[in-house]
């Protein structure tokens, strides 16, 4: 369990190292009688001890009042402080189940929701930039060479596509989204304005009317709709008429999906309308790769295609893809990788050779809800010079990047986040500071009574502890140690010749506090067993059990 709560915004400590988040009523009272024997005011003659014994001696009351009380307990153990903080609960029945309190919470949850609904959109925009480069490798130089500039390829934008959509929501069941787009080709260029009204009729299913209009379609009017036929399948619908010099022309999809298993969804979908067609496809996607096999019969476009991603588990999200596409219109094989860049930012590039498309590189950045898209088109032609540059170009492009402006610009803003941290919680670990030196002179006392128990009995003696941030690599060698001495609280946590200590945070034990905000901490103790010396260096967030064999330190060391 966490190691502060609130309850009428006053902060109080939990007996971490004693319980468990599946502790025992019986245990929990023999953790909260031992600390009350520590704290108990009225073991101190000294005023000023007095005085920190009653402040300490009342945190740990509050907090067993918390954990003692099974709602509370399970409020806490599911959502931590911020379900105690939740406004509503003094009014509610009390429950005797941690389910009835989820959905209870829950409720309160979507209550609070409702009061936001007014101020929340969900934007989202596309800008596409595409760029004729075939210049650069399809060109005869005895053209260029009396022409002013000719030395120079001729790299020109071509076309542009620039989408945005905002949604407002109206009620708790309806909504409505506005977007629009621009786009032009070669110079030539046209828009469109949509309206649309989404209302969920039920917990299966929604339905949308749209109104649109623009300078090349004309007016149009559609509607959609999307309904869960059973709990592993769905089905969605959408029709439409598209008012145009030409007359009106129609148009509708159907789409059927269903999930075949646990990761791998199966579609069939229809398109009736001046370009018809039936398609159908498999999607596998688990936490390690993306597979997708479909085929489509159609006018004027028939065609089958297989895909791979491959997802590597790292801190960046990084995935490579390949792809084989082959119909009537030729085949084209596509293959790329994306990568996160920043915490709202991924980098994609894709490179695409085709039979007759020829070769292209395609370039994605998407930024929280907006999205960049580039394809670059080389050549016309499968020239093996637009190959390799296309693949190695982005790759190098990329790591000089990385390394002069990512990499830098995240660890400022790191940097900058950790600082607002500390800043904002200088103050309660400024309290917390003073309440861990007020629990290690508290403790003095009862920590020479176990060390007197346990040298009889050459017992566990701890020597030295500190708990903080340790620099142990040599290419960090110019960074500053941070921690604190933690000896006497660890000392006084020793029952029966042992310490154990559960995996919730450190900074919560008793005599302890949090000295680097936000860095990663250790615990490093150097303790005496059976009159043999130990060491050991447990990370934060591990559970800590001495003495242990593997500890001892060797003579030659």
């Amino acid at each position: 369990m966490a190691s502060d709560i609130k309850k009428n915004t006053h902060p109080m400590q939990l007996p971490d190292h004693v319980i468990g988040r599946k502790a025992t009523q019986e245990e929990l009272k023999g953790s909260y009688r031992r600390l009350c024997m520590l704290y108990h005011p009225d073991k101190h003659r000294d005023p000023e001890l007095k005085r920190q014994a009653e402040q300490l001696f009342n945190l740990v009351h509050q907090a067993y009042e918390v954990l003692s009380d099974p709602q509370s307990r399970a409020i806490y153990d599911i959502y931590g402080k911020r379900g105690l903080d939740v406004e509503g609960w003094e009014v509610v029945e009390r429950k005797r189940t941690p389910v009835e309190i989820r959905e209870e919470f829950e409720r309160l949850q979507r209550a609070r929701e409702e009061r936001r609904l007014q101020q929340r959109t969900n934007p989202k925009g596309m800008i596409s930039v595409g760029v004729d480069a075939t210049d650069l490798f399809d060109r005869y130089e005895e053209d260029y060479e009396d022409a002013p500039g000719g030395g120079f390829p001729h790299v020109e934008i071509n076309k542009m596509h620039i989408s945005q959509s905002i949604e407002a929501p109206l009620t708790t069941t309806d909504t409505a989204v506005l977007s629009g787009s621009l786009s032009t080709h070669n110079g030539n260029g046209g828009g469109n304005i949509n309206v649309a009204l989404r209302r969920v009729t039920s917990a299966k299913g929604w339905g949308e009317v749209e109104f649109g209009a623009g300078d090349t379609h004309g007016p149009l009017l559609g509607m959609k709709i999307f309904r869960n036929l059973t709990a592993r399948c769905f089905v969605t619908a959408q029709c439409g008429l598209n008012f145009s010099s030409r007359g009106v022309r129609p148009g509708c999809t159907t789409m059927l999906a269903r999930h075949l298993d646990k990761n791998t969804m199966g579609y069939l979908q229809w398109r009736w309308g001046t370009q018809s067609s039936m398609n159908t496809s498999i999607v596998r996607d688990t936490k390690t790769s993306h597979f997708t096999l479909a085929m489509q019969l159609g006018i004027p476009h028939s065609f089958m295609m297989m895909s791979y991603q491959y997802k590597f588990q790292d801190d960046d999200q990084t995935k490579v893809k390949g792809s084989i596409k082959a119909g009537f219109f030729g085949t084209v094989v596509e293959y790329g990788a994306e990568r996160k860049i920043s915490r709202h930012s991924v980098l994609g590039a894709t490179v695409s050779v085709g039979v007759p498309q020829g070769v292209s590189l395609k370039i994605k950045l998407n930024r929280a809800s907006q999205t960049y898209f580039f394809p670059i088109h080389l050549t016309d032609q499968l020239l093996p010079s637009a190959v390799f540059y296309a693949t190695v170009g982005p790759l190098v492009f990329y790591l000089a990047i990385q390394r002069l402006v990512i990499r830098p610009y995240v660890r400022a803003q790191k940097e900058q986040d950790l600082e607002k941290h500390r800043e904002s919680s200088a103050s309660d670990i400024a309290r917390k500071r003073q309440e861990a030196e007020s629990a290690v002179l508290l403790m003095q006392e009862s920590v020479r009574r176990i060390i007197e128990t346990e040298e009889s009995k050459l017992g566990l003696i701890i020597l030295n502890a500190w708990y903080g941030k340790f620099v142990t690599d040599n290419s960090r060698k110019h960074e500053r140690a941070k921690v604190i001495d933690v000896t006497v609280p660890l000392q006084c946590l020793v029952k029966d010749s042992k310490l154990i200590l559960t995996e919730a945070t450190k900074s919560g034990l008793p005599g302890f506090y949090d000295p680097c905000v936000g860095e990663e901490k250790s615990l490093k103790v150097l303790y005496q067993f059976q009159g043999v010396m130990h060491q050991v260096l447990s990370p934060e967030g591990e559970a800590l059990r001495i003495p242990k064999q593997s500890h001892r330190i060797d003579a030659d060391t």
